[in-house]
C-alpha cells in the first residue's frame, strides 16, 4: 500500500525521532468551548495533569483544573481571550489529579471553526522543565556568543549556517558574510581544499578530527601568517540523522610564532655548528671562501659571494682613500641564476666607488642590510648597469653585506641575496650572518697568511734552484720542479746539475723533510754545500758523508739525497744515495730498471756510512732521478707506483722535455700534497 511517505521524504518531509525538543517539553493541548467545557484533550495533557480523556472531556475546565481561589482570575482571562481574540501567555497554577498544584507555562488563543463557532486552545508545558530548557538554551547562546573560541556550523554542502562573534573577529568577516558560503569562498587565503577534504571525511565517518593546526591568512590580517587549532565534529540529532558539521577554532598564533622562533633558533645553532665543521677544512684560500658561501646557501640566502680586498691579498691590509679594489673569491647559488652572471667572477678584481653598499660595509666594518630592493639600490649593489639589470631579472629583492673581520682588520665581505626565498632579510638573519662571518674570517685570514707564507717559500725555493743549466759535456739534461697543491705547504725538494773537472758532471736530487720556509732555507744551504763539496773532487759517498754532518745542524735536520757523477770519457756513472728512492736507468736497447743502490740512511741521522755503485752508461742511455712526490700517494703502495714509472719510461719521447711533462701529467694529480723534483739525463751519441 502506497502511503506517499517516500514522496514526502523526497520533498524534505521526514519523521522526527523520539526525544526531540517537543518531546522533552511534553506540551499538552486542550480545547474549550465558549462555556469553558473541555471538548478536546491530548495524551500529553493527560501525561502532564494525570486526567484521562474520560475524566476531563465535557467538564468545566475551571472546576477540574483550577483551585477555587483562582476562579475569578481564570474566568476573566478566559473571557478576554474569547471576546478579543488576543492570545494570552503566562504561568498559572493548575491542580493535578493527585491534588497537588503545579505551575504550568500556558499559551492560550482563540480558535474559530467553519461555522463561526469559537473555541479556546490551551497549550501547556511544565514550568520547571521549560525554565530548564530556557536556561540551557541561554547558556548555549551565551557560551557561543561570548566564547573566545571561534565556532561555526556548516551544512552537508559545507556552507556556513552560523558563525559566532569570535569567528567573525578571527576571519575579519561578519556572520552574514559567512552564511551560505564555503570556506574557500569566505577565506581564500587558506588551504581550503585540504580543509574541505577533512570536513567531508568527518561527515562521512563521524569520527572527529581534533586539534589540527592550520596556518594561513584572513581578511582580518591579510599580511601576516596566523595559526589556528581546528577541531571538526559531525552534528547528529537524537535519531542519528546527520545535521552538518561543527567547527571550533582556537587562535594559537603566539604559540606558533614561539615555536617557529625556537625552530629558527635551532636551525641557527645547527647552521653555526655545521659552519664550524665545514669552514676551514684546508688552508686553501679559495676553498675556504667557497665553504663559507656554501654554508649560507640556501639556508640563509639564495646566492652568496665572498669578496676580499685586493690589498689584503697582496699582503697590505688596511683601507686606502678613494674607490676600493675588491676581488671575488667564491660565488655560490642554490640554482642556476642570473645573479651569478651579475656577480664578479672568482679571481676577478673590480673597483667599487664610495656609493656602493659593499664599500660602505667594508669601510665601516658594519653590516649593511636592505630588506627591500628597488632600481636605485640595485644600482648601488651591482658593479655596472648590466649587472643591475641581471639582478632585477633574477628577482633579487633583498640584500645584505656582512664584513669579514679578523684580528682587528677588515678583510672583505660576504654578500647575500635572496631571489627565491620570498622573505626579506631580518635582524635575526643579520645576526646569523655576522656570526658566520666572524667564524669564517679567521679561517680566511689563516688561509691568506698561509698563502703569503707559501708564496714566500715558493719564491725562495725557486730562487735557489738552477735557473738555467747548459747541457754538460756528453749529456742532454731536462728538469722540472712542481710544488705541492695550493692548499699544501711548499717542501724542500731540489735538483742540481754541477759541472766538474775533466768534463765530469754531478747530478743531484734531494728532498728536505718538512715544508715551508724552513725547509726551503735548509734546501738552499744543502744545495750550496753540495756545490762546494762537489768541486773538491770527492767521491759521491764522501760528499754524502759531509752533507750528513752539515744537515744535523740545520732545521729541519733531515733530508734524503741521491748524488751521481757522470764521466763521459770512461762511460760510467758513479752514484750513492742517502735514504732516497732509487734512480731509473733506461738503456737505449732494453727495459727500464731501478738501479740497485744501498739505501743508506737519510742525511742528518749520523754515524751511517755511505757507499758508491758504478753503472755503465752508453750513448742513448737515460738516467732518471726524482723525489718521492712523483710516485708516492696516500692510496697506492710504492711498488705499484714504481712499476707505473717504469712502464711509462718504456715508451721513449721525442725529447727529454716531453718525457718530463708526460711523467708529471701521468703520475701527478692536481691535489697531490708533495713537491716534485725531476731530473733526466741522456748520454749523447
Amino acid at each position: 500500500m502506497r502511503t506517499g511517505w517516500g514522496d514526502a521524504r523526497r520533498e524534505g518531509v521526514h519523521r522526527s525521532p523520539e526525544g526531540g525538543l517537543l518531546d522533552v517539553l511534553g506540551v499538552g493541548a486542550m480545547v474549550l468551548d465558549t462555556e469553558g467545557r473541555i471538548v478536546l484533550w491530548s495524551p500529553q495533557a493527560e501525561a502532564l495533569l494525570g486526567y484521562a480523556p474520560a475524566e476531563a472531556l465535557g467538564r468545566f475546565a475551571a472546576r477540574v483544573l483550577v483551585d477555587e481561589e483562582h476562579f475569578e482570575l481564570v474566568l476573566r482571562l478566559f473571557t478576554e481571550v474569547m471576546r478579543s481574540g488576543e492570545a494570552w501567555a503566562g504561568v498559572f497554577p493548575v491542580r493535578h489529579k493527585d491534588g497537588t498544584s503545579r505551575l504550568l507555562e500556558f499559551r492560550n488563543m482563540r480558535l474559530q471553526d467553519d461555522r463561526g463557532h469559537f473555541y479556546a486552545l490551551g497549550l501547556a508545558a511544565d514550568g520547571a522543565t521549560l525554565r530548564e530548557v530556557e536556561r540551557d538554551l541561554a547558556l548555549s547562546v551565551r557560551l557561543v556568543d561570548q566564547s573566545p573560541i571561534g565556532l561555526a556550523v556548516l551544512d552537508h554542502d559545507l556552507r556556513y549556517l552560523a558563525a559566532n562573534p569570535a569567528l567573525e573577529r578571527m576571519d575579519g568577516l561578519s556572520a552574514d558574510g559567512h552564511l551560505g558560503r564555503r570556506v574557500g569562498e569566505a577565506l581564500p587565503f587558506l588551504d581550503s581544499d585540504a580543509i574541505a577534504a577533512a570536513m567531508r571525511e568527518v561527515l562521512r565517518s563521524g569520527v572527529p578530527q581534533v586539534s589540527h593546526e592550520v596556518v594561513g591568512r584572513t581578511p582580518a590580517d591579510p599580511d601576516t601568517d596566523r595559526a589556528w587549532q581546528v577541531s571538526l565534529y559531525r552534528l547528529d540529532d537524537s535519531g542519528g540523522r546527520v545535521l552538518g558539521i561543527a567547527v571550533s577554532l582556537i587562535d594559537v598564533t603566539d604559540r606558533y610564532r614561539a615555536g617557529a622562533e625556537v625552530e629558527r633558533a635551532r636551525n641557527r645553532l645547527a647552521l653555526i655548528a655545521d659552519a664550524s665543521v665545514r669552514i676551514g677544512t684546508t688552508l686553501d684560500l679559495e676553498q675556504t671562501a667557497r665553504e663559507l658561501a656554501e654554508v649560507t646557501v640556501p639556508e640563509l640566502a639564495d646566492v652568496a659571494a665572498v669578496d676580499v680586498l685586493d690589498s689584503v691579498l697582496k699582503g697590505h691590509p688596511g683601507l686606502t682613500e678613494g674607490p676600493l679594489l675588491i676581488q671575488a673569491l667564491a660565488v655560490v647559488a642554490a640554482r642556476p641564476n642570473p645573479v651569478v652572471e651579475a656577480a664578479d667572477p672568482p679571481g676577478h678584481a673590480a673597483q667599487y666607488g664610495a656609493d656602493r653598499l659593499i664599500t660602505r660595509c667594508v669601510r665601516t666594518g658594519r653590516p649593511v642590510r636592505e630588506p627591500y630592493l628597488d632600481a636605485g639600490i640595485l644600482a648601488r649593489i651591482a658593479r655596472d648597469s648590466r649587472s643591475a639589470e641581471l639582478l632585477a631579472e633574477a628577482g633579487a629583492h633583498s640584500y645584505m653585506a656582512v664584513p669579514l673581520i679578523a684580528r682587528g682588520e677588515v678583510l672583505g665581505a660576504i654578500d647575500l641575496i635572496r631571489t627565491d626565498n620570498p622573505l626579506p632579510f631580518t635582524e635575526d638573519d643579520e645576526l646569523m650572518a655576522c656570526e658566520l662571518a666572524a667564524r669564517a674570517a679567521v679561517s680566511i685570514d689563516n688561509a691568506r697568511l698561509y698563502r703569503q707564507q707559501r708564496e714566500t717559500a715558493l719564491t725562495l725555493q725557486r730562487s735557489m734552484l738552477p735557473r738555467d743549466h747548459h747541457d754538460p759535456v756528453g749529456l742532454e739534461v731536462a728538469s722540472r720542479y712542481q710544488p705541492a697543491a695550493a692548499r699544501y705547504e711548499v717542501g724542500g725538494d731540489w735538483f742540481d746539475v754541477i759541472g766538474l773537472r775533466q768534463g765530469r758532471t754531478a747530478l743531484v736530487v734531494g728532498d728536505v723533510m718538512g715544508s715551508g720556509i724552513n725547509a726551503a732555507t735548509t734546501m738552499g744551504r744543502l744545495r750550496t754545500a753540495t756545490q762546494t763539496l762537489s768541486r773538491l773532487g770527492l767521491q759521491p759517498a764522501e760528499v754524502l758523508g759531509h752533507l750528513d754532518e752539515i744537515t744535523a745542524d740545520l732545521d729541519p735536520p733531515f733530508a734524503t739525497c741521491v748524488y751521481a757523477v757522470y764521466d763521459p770519457d770512461a762511460g760510467w756513472c758513479r752514484m750513492s744515495t742517502a735514504g732516497h728512492l732509487p734512480p731509473v736507468l733506461v738503456p737505449r736497447h732494453g727495459a727500464p730498471r731501478l738501479i740497485d743502490l744501498p739505501a743508506g740512511a737519510p742525511l742528518g741521522v749520523g754515524g751511517v756510512p755511505f757507499s758508491d755503485v758504478t753503472v755503465p752508461l752508453g750513448p742513448g742511455d737515460r738516467l732518471v732521478l726524482y723525489t718521492d712526490g712523483l710516485v708516492e700517494t696516500r692510496d697506492d703502495d710504492i711498488d705499484s707506483r714504481l712499476d707505473s714509472l717504469l712502464r711509462l719510461l718504456r715508451d721513449p719521447d721525442p725529447s727529454l722535455e716531453e718525457s718530463c711533462d708526460r711523467l708529471l701529467r701521468e703520475l701527478r694529480a692536481p691535489a697531490d700534497l708533495d713537491d716534485v723534483a725531476l731530473l733526466m739525463a741522456r748520454v749523447r751519441g
